[in-house]
């Protein structure tokens, strides 16, 4: 080693010190970019070796370890194979001889090999796969030490997650193919290893000493590796963990010894009882794991077996249950208990012979756990899962064992409604976090007691009838009392609060086709009870209120709306009348409740959920209502505080406002037909602002005007979205143009820089422009579409001027201050230009450049955002892609018109767009693509011809470019027909369209694709492939028409499920997938 490496060495050293040790955050910093330039450098693979070779401290072997570990990883410029095999060798051999290392190095080696194996995994040297001998090379580990035998179960361990979880560096495709290899070659063995090693482990004459450190390690490395093994995304299902109690576990048919054999089963449910409970959360976890596993990897009676053994060590725990104790292996338990339900019948369960004990002690230790609802309360979920799915069974279990549901349910409900309600004053009292804070976790326990509590409903009732009458006559004496104390009245309110969002639930769980009016009489007991209650607290509004016993209200309300109001009802109730139960909520609420946003927001959504509904459209009666006139006739501030003016608040607070005139939108035109009296009478509050703000303009007095602005076209935007008839949207848009347009003009000149004015102001004119339902429809003799247009052309054209003044733009603030406003203007000019009330052509007949104006900003716009923002911001992908559509199809002369680098841009953004996740962006770029190959073989079939009119020079030109730039569209074909062949293609119709154009274009390109394809197989299905291309091309002639279209569709789905039969089995797939990448 040169003097130069020795102070090199000690100079990196020294970085990783300073990155690692030092708390002055300038020193780590400037470290920390040093050694980013290390990373880069050339030498970089030198020096790590002699880092990991000459290192003195811990620090420096773990910046070789990452730096390694980024080199084997990168796409661009990667290492030969022959450097990442002896950098494999190299660290099994330092691992070896070096058992004690820091554990953070250890891992940060280990995690090295698991890259360096994966993205190696189909490497092939002198015909062998050179990275897939992972049980040779751990096995010298196994036989050695216990240090060794730790990291050898902790290679494995790693290597199985990281071959589990893809990466964004790598086509999912690629992650897919290596992860099913990995899955049929060594997973099985793999997990099979890890429950020898366990079975030894426990073994008497192992001598297994868990104060021993290094053995203690190891029975952790062990659980961890089985539970990675259990834990594989077997079939690339990739299931969020929010869902994790819906999953099925696809074990491979070929695993299916491993789990008829009882012993597996039985060998975690003894490793549970024997070990101490820091490590029984994990054995649990592989328990959850293995109840999961397909119902159809076991025939009928080979299921009923393995249910009777797993049902069998679900009672030994619980009759044992000290370990429970334990927070981590209570909620492991909970989860395994929701799983006897998710994954097996009831029916089945019966059968089982313990059924009737077990049943009693799982139901013995839900009371139990929801009596002490303080601890571990986010395990209560997986117990209320399982009750819920065993009382959404009982209608269908046809087995005729007894289920004794009927027995424990109302135990399980009364334990959750008793629980809750005695709670309250404890929580009070210790000032505890209250759970009714948490709305979203209460709605989901509220959601499945729903199920649960409509199993022996007449117990339910009844119970909550007793409870109900004793809160509230304690709260109404509490009330008349004068020496009452606030601690007192606050637990009443608590108590009733849950009582009114569970009657909401029960209520909410009513299920039309199995009611019956005894049923619906009990529902109505409820609902007069909340009513009653309504009234009492109402009458104190103006004094004091309780926010969450109002949003409990609400939820009621709700639940109550959708059960018995709302336009999906199958069967209308005999018993219940909706008619006394709407009018205080939607009126009191909104006025006394205008400054708590969350009352007004969830009050004014009741409102428009009812307004929505198609019994009132028909009967006309909420508008008759005296709470719905009252508010018709009376929206203005001095009612209703939320529509006020408030400094203090933020702007986007006004978001309810839109709701809130939506509905009365809707109930306005139930009753308003041609009625322009009626209609200004209603706009009367609304023109009034508008003319304060006009003042306000021309006087250039700059205090409130944005403010009242703001609130003003979110009020707009809500009439806007409700106006969907002809006859009501046309005084809509008299009323506004041209009176009221110049002032958004204006609001947009002056505020371009702050989204929280600009973003309602450009959603408004992208409301005003959608031709929804047809509503735009113009007089034959009226210019208004056209000059609808123009003023929309000045808003884009404005708007985009100006914010592309504004610079660089952090990136995390870039969407909300720019990126947001482009997208909206980019849905505003698709909505015009989609909308069939503008004839374009006149702009450049009449010399109007309205239209160019639109279109160039739309470039500017476009070119200034980077094509991974296109993507990564789905609202922007979603309303870039579908104006992109519309200008394919209809104004393809000026995409053709464009300069190259912006049609590449564009192009490019197709190519990229293709592979999106969001199905809607896909078929989106398949239909651009479709329409700008279509015209490319139309304009070269004309060039071809004998015409006395010759190209247009925008044609003349696009061919020109196309023809310099083959590789785009040839990019194009690859991909798409990757994603055809390969992934699991959602829009294949979709996918089809564009590719016989992209064929047609590139025949000796496709000729080569297809061969290289064919000779890729092994040779005994070649022949197969190559029949496979010669079919798709069977019958389809060189032309684009539709017949042939639809000709090669039909091909097309015959050809992919041909191609898939013929590679299943086949380790064919990866490399032509790398080629066409």
């Amino acid at each position: 080693m040169t003097l130069h490496d020795i102070k090199s060495l000690a100079q990196l050293e020294n970085l990783c010190k300073q990155l690692y040790e030092t708390t002055d955050t300038a020193t780590r910093l400037q470290a920390e970019k040093a050694l980013v330039e290390f990373t880069n450098s050339p030498d970089c693979l030198s020096k790590c070796q002699l880092l990991l070779e000459r290192g003195s401290s811990s620090y420096s072997q773990l910046l070789a370890a990452t730096c390694l570990t980024k080199l084997v990883s990168r796409t661009n410029n990667p290492l030969p194979l022959e450097q990442r095999i002896d950098i494999r060798n190299y660290v099994l051999n330092y691992l070896a001889t070096r058992p004690k290392l820091a554990t953070f190095v250890t891992q940060a080696l280990i995690q090295l090999y698991a890259r360096i194996t994966k993205l190696g995994w189909f490497d092939c040297q002198k015909d062998e796969y050179v990275f897939r001998n992972v049980i040779t090379d751990v096995t010298r580990f196994l036989q050695d030490s216990v240090e060794h035998c730790i990291i050898g179960v902790t290679i494995l361990s790693q290597l199985t997650n990281e071959i589990n979880q893809a990466d964004t560096t790598h086509p999912l495709t690629k992650h897919r193919k290596i992860a099913s290899s990995f899955r049929d070659s060594s997973l099985f063995d793999i997990f099979t290893l890890s429950c020898n090693l366990l079975k030894q482990v426990r073994k008497p004459s192992f001598n297994l000493n868990l104060n021993d450190e290094s053995q203690h390690g190891l029975l952790m490395q062990l659980l961890k590796l089985t539970h990675n093994c259990l834990n594989f995304d077997f079939i690339g299902t990739s299931t969020d963990e929010s869902s994790d109690d819906l999953c099925t576990v696809q074990i491979p048919t070929s695993w299916r010894s491993a789990f008829l054999d009882s012993s597996t089963l039985q060998l975690f449910f003894d490793l549970y009882h024997s070990i101490p409970p820091s490590f029984s959360p994990l054995v649990l976890s592989c328990l959850v794991q293995i109840a999961s596993v397909r119902r159809s990897l076991f025939n009928n009676a080979e299921r009923a077996k393995f249910l009777s053994h797993l049902v069998d060590g679900v009672k030994r725990i619980l009759e044992n249950p000290q370990s429970l104790s334990d927070p981590n292996n209570y909620h492991e338990f909970c989860r395994l208990l929701a799983r006897l339900k998710s994954n097996y019948q009831l029916g089945e369960l019966v059968k089982v012979e313990n059924y009737p004990e077990v049943i009693r002690l799982i139901a013995n230790f839900t009371v139990t756990s929801l009596q002490h609802w303080e601890f571990a309360p986010n395990s209560v979920h997986y117990l209320l899962s399982l009750w819920q799915r065993l009382a959404a069974s009982v209608p269908y279990v046809k087995a005729t064992e007894p289920h004794m549901l009927e027995t424990y349910t109302p135990e399980v409900t009364k334990a959750y409604i008793t629980s809750r309600l005695e709670s309250v004053h404890i929580i009070l009292r210790d000032g505890l976090e209250d759970p009714l804070d948490d709305t979203g976790l209460v709605q989901q326990q509220l959601d499945q007691l729903s199920t649960i509590g409509r199993c022996e409903y007449e117990k339910t009732c009844a119970l909550l009838v007793q409870l109900f009458d004793q809160s509230a006559q304690s709260y109404q004496e509490l009330l008349q009392s004068a020496t009452a104390s606030p601690m007192d009245v606050a637990v009443q309110e608590g108590r009733l609060t849950w009582l009114v969002y569970i009657i909401g639930a029960v209520i909410g769980g009513r299920v039309s086709f199995a009611s019956t009016d005894e049923q619906d009489a009990m529902d109505g007991e409820l609902v007069c009870r909340v009513l009653q209650l309504m009234n009492l607290t109402d009458s104190r509004l103006a004094q004091a209120g309780n926010e969450k016993l109002e949003l409990a209200m609400l939820s009621f309300f709700e639940q109550f709306r959708k059960i018995y109001i709302g336009d999906q009802v199958q069967k209308s109730s005999k018993v219940i009348s909706p008619l006394g139960c709407v009018s205080v909520v939607i009126r009191n609420p909104v006025i006394y409740w205008g400054r708590c946003e969350p009352i007004t927001s969830k009050t004014l959504q009741l409102l428009n959920d009812l307004s929505i509904g198609y019994p009132f459209q028909k009967s006309c009666w909420l508008v008759k209502l005296s709470a719905v006139q009252f508010m018709l006739n009376n929206h203005t501030s001095e009612h209703f505080s939320f529509l006020g003016i408030n400094n203090q608040s933020n702007l986007t607070d006004m978001r309810c406002r839109t709701t809130f005139y939506t509905a009365l939108g809707r109930l306005l035109m139930v009753d308003l037909g041609e009625d322009e009296d009626q209609y200004e009478q209603f706009m009367l509050p609304l023109t009034a602002a508008f003319e304060t703000v006009a003042q306000m303009f021309s006087t250039n007095t700059f205090n409130e005007q944005e403010r009242t602005l703001v609130g003003l076209v979110r009020d707009l935007r809500g009439i806007a979205f409700a106006f969907n008839a002809k006859t009501s949207f046309m005084m809509l848009f008299e009323w506004i143009y041209p009176s009221y347009m110049p002032i958004l003009q204006r609001a947009i000149e002056l505020w371009y820089h702050d989204p929280a004015c600009t973003t309602p102001v450009l959603k408004l004119m992208a409301e005003l422009v959608h031709n929804r339902s047809q509503r735009l429809q113009f007089d034959v003799s009226s210019p208004n579409g056209i000059l609808l247009f123009r003023e929309t052309s000045k808003m884009i054209t404005t708007y985009g001027n100006r914010i592309l003044t504004l610079g660089e733009v952090p990136k995390d603030q870039v969407y909300a201050l720019k990126l947001k406003g482009i997208s909206i203007c980019f849905s505003m000019l698709k909505a015009a230009l989609s909308g069939s009330y503008v004839n374009f052509g006149v702009f450049r007949l009449y010399g109007d450049d309205a239209l160019d104006n639109a279109l160039q900003t739309f470039i500017k716009l476009l070119l200034s955002i980077p094509h991974s923002d296109l993507l990564d911001y789905p609202k922007l992908s979603q309303s870039y892609y579908s104006l992109l559509e519309v200008l394919t199809q209809d104004h393809m002369n000026f995409i053709a018109s464009l300069e190259p680098h912006v049609i590449m841009y564009i192009l490019s953004s197709i190519s990229e767009g293709l592979t999106a996740l969001d199905t809607m962006v896909c078929t989106g770029c398949c239909s651009c693509l479709d329409h700008i190959v279509t015209y490319l073989f139309k304009q070269l079939s004309r060039s071809t011809k004998k015409r006395t009119t010759p190209l247009t020079q925008e044609s003349d030109r696009f061919l020109h470019i196309m023809q310099q730039h083959p590789e785009m569209i040839q990019q194009m074909l690859s991909t798409v027909l990757n994603i055809i062949i390969f992934e699991d293609c959602r829009n294949q119709w979709s996918m089809s369209r564009p590719l016989l154009g992209l064929i047609l274009l590139n025949e000796k390109y496709f000729s080569d694709l297809r061969n290289s394809i064919v000779n890729s197989q092994p040779p005994e299905k070649q022949q197969a492939m190559h029949l496979c291309f010669e079919n798709l091309m069977e019958g389809i002639e060189r032309n684009l028409l539709t017949k042939n279209r639809d000709r090669f569709t039909q091909n097309l789905s015959a050809f992919r499920r041909e191609v898939n039969d013929s590679m299943k089995n086949s380790t064919y797939g990866v490399n032509s997938n790398d080629m066409m990448s």
